[in-house]
């Protein structure tokens, strides 16, 4: 992990899920996530205590495994708050519901992974209390109530708003829980006028405009494969395999959750927008072009 300076008291610690740093004084520091574990917690913590600072709290963009993870380590070592925004607080307090929500009942063990399945640590609502300089603002769709931070030094800390070109060339695919809020947020974006950006999963960059078009035209892409395939009537399980394989992406545990969850949200845009309808023959639910 290495530790950047970009504001005069903004800083990130870059990683897999970069990690925001603000100082709120000589001496305390609020951070903006901690990671997707112990581990993490424990190199970030390190960090932190090297310069000299105390984390004094963990602001939570959003309540994913990944940048929840480190939460526990670094709360019961240091006492510091946890905030969190209304149903991230919920699944921050009780992180089965991740791994719950997205497979649609009761978790089996192997959905009870580090990747979904975070240690609980108590947070409060976010609305109570944040220090001057920072604040935060809402950024939907990738899941319930996700948001970003922004410093008094201009700097935006983005979570899970975008992903980089390398991630979507890879996988094409990245969770989105609301299609519809999502397009709304990059739309959003573009009226921001920071001096940096730092999306939870990219480089920081100094304009953002290309990256929100890639992520954007990759959503579009997605919506009409989902509605062509539903030229045919199909089912989700159908559906869901068929993506896998245009993609070649390889299916396991995680991802069809994960993807499968998706999916499911591409199937309600479609549907809340009057493109595709369903029937149910047999026992089975099927999906259809109007």
């Amino acid at each position: 992990m290495e530790l950047i300076k970009v504001g005069e008291r903004t800083y990130y610690i870059k990683n897999n899920t970069n990690i925001g740093v603000y100082k709120v004084d000589d001496e305390n520091v609020y951070i903006i996530d901690s990671g997707n574990d112990k581990e993490a917690g424990r190199k970030i913590l390190k960090l932190i205590n090297e310069q000299g600072w105390k984390i004094e709290g963990i602001v939570s963009t959003h309540s994913n495994a990944d940048h929840i993870g480190g939460n526990k380590y670094i709360q019961d070592r240091t006492y510091c708050d946890v905030l969190a925004n209304k149903i991230e607080k919920s699944f921050t307090d009780y992180p089965i519901l991740e791994p719950s929500f997205l497979y649609g009942g009761y978790p089996f063990k192997d959905l009870r992974n580090k990747f979904l399945y975070a240690k609980e640590s108590q947070a409060i609502d976010i609305i109570h209390e944040l220090p001057d300089g920072l604040e935060y603002f809402t950024l939907k769709g990738h899941f319930f109530d996700m948001i970003g931070l922004k410093t008094c030094d201009n700097v935006y800390f983005l979570a899970d708003s975008l992903f980089s070109e390398e991630t979507i060339t890879k996988y094409h695919l990245f969770y989105i829980y609301d299609v519809k809020e999502y397009l709304n947020t990059l739309e959003w974006l573009k009226t921001l006028d920071g001096k940096l950006y730092i999306p939870s999963h990219c480089n920081a960059t100094e304009d953002i405009s290309s990256l929100i078009e890639i992520n954007k035209n990759k959503v579009n892409e997605i919506i009409e494969k989902i509605y062509n395939l539903c030229e045919t009537e199909s089912t989700f399980e159908d559906i869901l395999k068929r993506i896998f394989d245009i993609y070649k992406l390889t299916m396991n545990v995680n991802q069809y959750v994960l993807i499968g969850s998706t999916v499911k949200s591409y199937l309600s845009y479609l549907c809340d927008e009057g493109r595709i309808t369903y029937e149910f023959k047999n026992n089975k639910m099927f999906w259809k072009k109007v």
